[in-house]
């Protein structure tokens, strides 16, 4: 019977293959916050603008609240970066 434990993952995929992936989530993690950071910008000016000129009823701040999707991204592939960097140095 097949079973997914940790020693038969590592044997499958190896430790230099989980350094690597490790290397993969730190990047991706810091892609996820500088891609945050543009979207944050972006639609803050557009809901300050909007409230000038345009009559929109939400404040600017709530430009805000499209970092928690990117924020939760960001924890999650920093977690796995951690993990994999511990079975990597197993």
């Amino acid at each position: 019977m097949w079973y997914f434990s940790s020693y038969r993952i590592e044997s499958l995929i190896g430790g230099r293959y989980v350094k690597k992936l490790s290397i993969v989530f730190w990047v991706l993690a810091i892609l996820l916050s500088d891609i945050m950071c543009a979207v944050v910008a972006y639609n803050y000016c557009d809901l300050l603008w909007g409230g000038k000129y345009a009559g929109y009823s939400a404040p600017a701040s709530t430009a805000f609240l499209y970092a928690i999707p990117f924020a939760i991204g960001m924890i999650v592939s920093i977690v796995l970066a951690i993990i994999c960097r511990k079975k990597a140095a197993k």
